[in-house]
Parts: structure tokens; C-alpha cells; sequence
């Protein structure tokens, strides 16, 4: 097993550097390198496009992002919060909601949340002249506040000068603070009351603007549990399918350049076209190796891992690392009986050796060879084995002698 697949390495390798079974020289392996790393840059551009063309979970739901953290907060006035942030008019007049949400199908598979449609529109409906007003005396009154806390911040930082200076002895008109030190407690004192006053003006506002028709609309939209339960429901599947959806259309994109390739291969092989063949076993590995990360990443990332997660938590209480130990245990099993379902199947030299001795080809590389032919030109393998009944030389992989008839014993 282990000489069949050192076997299998030394053709791959020496399929990508001969052509006709001859060395390519260096600067024209150079040029198919580069040439190997252009492609690979567009194949893996091409794979980043095709995998943003169905709309992701955050797409296709964009509302469940502020409606799941309006929900989640605890602390704070959280109606205010979501309100402040869908107000989007004062710093951009010509915003919509609608409008971002529509556009976020332009150009993709799929469509936008009906639910979440109508979440943008009650959230349009926010600029009012009320809610303008409102704001409005809002900023005032934050501006006013800001302005006490940031002088109020500055007494209690120079207060230390102050009062040294006060017990040096130098006169006020020559301190380079703000106030004395005998003045800072009467001013602080003052700015506090100020401050109090002014926060709850602005609880007043904010509650004043929790309560107006547009945003007890919008707030009512947010506490409606038979619309966005649903909505919840499908954000998490779309969530859990979306790198296996992903991987389908990764896939759907590096298929036919994989089969297109292999088929040329096949093509310029038969024919002898040394050069074509070289240049199209090469895209097949580029091709490839695209595919295979791809597969791993949804292994690691998609739908199984998800569901694999799901289990671990339920049964043993988050011990997520399991996964891991899962994962290492079974991929070198899959790949185990991937490689014999290809040595037995695919690539078993018992079942391609009949047609290739009929053809008067090579067991190995299957070029043309000549009649009489020990030992193939092309790749120099050996294409004789002595029959251990009359000890004549007969084709390998054969069940039968071609001299006497006596059943061989076949390689494994």
C-alpha cells in the first residue's frame, strides 16, 4: 500500500514537470508557474464572488441585529438607545432605511426579510418635525452638560496648584488657574446642581421622545413577538446552512473547471500533445486545491460542525474541544477509505491494464508501445511478469498466463 502510494506521488510529480516524458527546461517552468499563479489568483477571486452572490443570514435579515440587541439590553433606557440609533435624519438627511434594505439584494440570490421591509419603512416614519424638535433640545442640553462636567474636571484638577499657591501667599492675579482655591467647593457645588437639573431635563426628553405617535409605533413594532420570533427562527437557520449553501455554490463554480480540465488532460494525453497536457494537469491541481480547502472549511465551520456543537453542548455541557477530538479520529478514517475506493476502484491497475493491452499501450502511462515491448520507452515500467507455472513472461495484472493459461496470483 505504502510503494502504491509513493507510486502515485512520483507520477504526480513527474506529470508536472515533463512533457513527453522529457524535463521542461527552467524558464519554461518558471513561465507555467506564473502562469499556475494567475490563475490561482482569479480562481480564488472568482470563488470570493460566487460565495457573496446568495445573500448571508445578515442580509437577508438585517433587522434582527438591533431588534435581538434592543431585546438583550438590561441596563440603560433601551427604548431611547434603539430609537437614538434608527434616527439616522440629523446626520444624514437623505438616509432610508427602505432604501439601504432593498438595496442589500441588488446584484444577489435571494430577498429581503418582508418583516424587516417593514421594520425600515416604521423606522422612516421616525422623522417628524415632533421628534426633530425633541432632538433638537436634546443636543442643547447634552452640549450643556458637557461643558459642566469638562469645567467641573478642570477645578478638581488644578485644585492641588490652587491651594499651594493660596498657602504661598501669591496674589489671585497671578495664578494661572481657573479659580481659587477657596472658590473651587462654592463653584463645584453650584455645577452639580446645575448637572442634576440638567440630566433630568434630558430623562424628561428622552422619555418625552419614547412617547411620541412615530416612535410608539416603532417600539410597538419591536415588541411584537409573532413577527419577529419567526424572523429569529429563520436568522438561525439561514445561519446554520450559510457555509454549506457557500461551499454548494464554491462548488458549482470549480466543477466544470475541474472536469473541463481532466478532460483536456485526457484529450492531449491520448493524442501526445506533450504541451497541452502539461498545462491542463497543472490547472487540474489548481483547480483542485481550492475545492479541498473549501471542504475543509465547511467541515470546520459549516452545518455538520454546527450541528456537531449543538450536540456537545447538549450532552456534555460545552466541551466544545470534543469536536476536535471527534474530527482527528474520523478524517483519517474518511480519507482511509477514500484512498482505497480509488486504489480499488478508480485507479486499479487491474481494471485498466485489459484495455491497455488490447490497445498495445503501456499498463502504466498508457502511451503506445510497439509489439514485443519489455519495458515502456516512455516511462521505462516493466510490463512483464513471469508466470510461476511455466515460468514464461505474461502481461501483469492479468489473471491468466497468455502462454499456458494457469491462473496468476495478482498483486495487491
Amino acid at each position: 500500500m505504502v510503494n502504491r502510494v509513493r507510486r502515485q506521488f512520483r507520477r504526480f510529480f513527474r506529470q508536472a514537470r515533463t512533457v513527453n516524458n522529457e524535463p521542461v527546461n527552467r524558464a519554461s517552468l518558471a513561465v507555467i508557474i506564473l502562469i499556475d499563479l494567475f490563475i490561482l489568483f482569479n480562481v480564488f477571486s472568482g470563488l470570493s464572488d460566487i460565495s457573496r452572490w446568495p445573500l448571508s443570514p445578515y442580509q437577508a435579515h438585517p433587522c434582527h441585529e438591533p431588534w435581538a440587541g434592543y431585546r438583550a439590553q438590561t441596563q440603560g433606557n433601551r427604548n431611547y438607545d434603539i430609537l437614538r440609533s434608527s434616527i439616522r435624519f440629523e446626520s444624514e438627511p437623505e438616509f432610508s432605511w427602505a432604501t439601504n434594505y432593498r438595496n442589500l439584494a441588488e446584484g444577489h440570490l435571494g430577498e429581503v426579510s418582508p418583516v424587516c421591509l417593514d421594520y425600515a419603512a416604521t423606522a422612516d416614519g421616525l422623522d417628524t418635525t415632533e421628534n426633530r424638535q425633541i432632538l433638537a433640545s436634546l443636543a442643547q442640553v447634552q452640549e450643556s452638560i458637557a461643558a459642566l462636567e469638562q469645567e467641573n474636571q478642570t477645578i478638581r484638577s488644578q485644585y492641588d496648584s490652587t491651594l499651594l499657591e493660596q498657602i504661598a501667599g501669591q496674589p489671585p492675579e497671578q495664578s494661572i488657574n481657573q479659580v481659587e482655591a477657596r472658590q473651587a467647593r462654592a463653584i463645584l457645588d453650584r455645577n452639580n446642581a446645575s448637572l442634576a437639573q440638567l440630566k433630568q431635563q434630558q430623562s424628561d426628553l428622552q422619555t418625552q421622545l419614547t412617547q411620541t405617535q412615530a416612535s410608539q409605533q416603532f417600539l410597538t413594532l419591536l415588541n411584537n413577538d409573532a413577527q419577529f420570533q419567526p424572523l429569529d427562527r429563520q436568522y438561525q437557520r439561514a445561519s446554520f446552512w450559510y457555509p454549506t449553501v457557500q461551499l454548494l455554490f464554491q462548488s458549482l463554480f470549480l466543477l466544470p473547471l475541474v472536469g473541463l480540465a481532466w478532460a483536456v488532460y485526457r484529450f492531449a494525453e491520448r493524442r501526445g500533445y506533450g504541451l497541452v497536457a502539461l498545462q491542463s494537469w497543472h490547472l487540474l491541481v489548481i483547480f483542485c486545491i481550492p475545492l479541498v480547502i473549501k471542504l475543509f472549511e465547511v467541515l470546520q465551520f459549516g452545518a455538520l460542525f454546527s450541528w456537531l456543537s449543538q450536540v456537545v453542548v447538549a450532552l456534555l455541557g460545552g466541551l466544545l474541544f470534543l469536536i476536535n477530538y471527534l474530527y482527528i479520529l474520523l478524517v483519517p478514517l474518511i480519507g482511509y477509505g477514500i484512498i482505497k475506493f480509488f486504489q480499488k476502484v478508480v485507479l486499479n491497475p487491474r481494471l485498466q491494464v485489459a484495455g491497455r493491452v488490447q490497445n498495445h499501450k503501456c499498463i502504466r502511462c498508457a502511451k503506445k508501445l510497439r509489439r514485443g515491448d519489455a519495458h515502456c520507452p516512455h516511462c521505462g515500467y516493466h510490463q512483464d511478469v513471469e508466470c510461476h507455472h511455466c515460468h514464461q513472461a505474461t502481461y501483469k495484472y492479468l489473471p491468466y498466463c497468455r502462454h499456458c493459461g494457469t491462473a496468476q496470483e495478482l498483486e495487491v
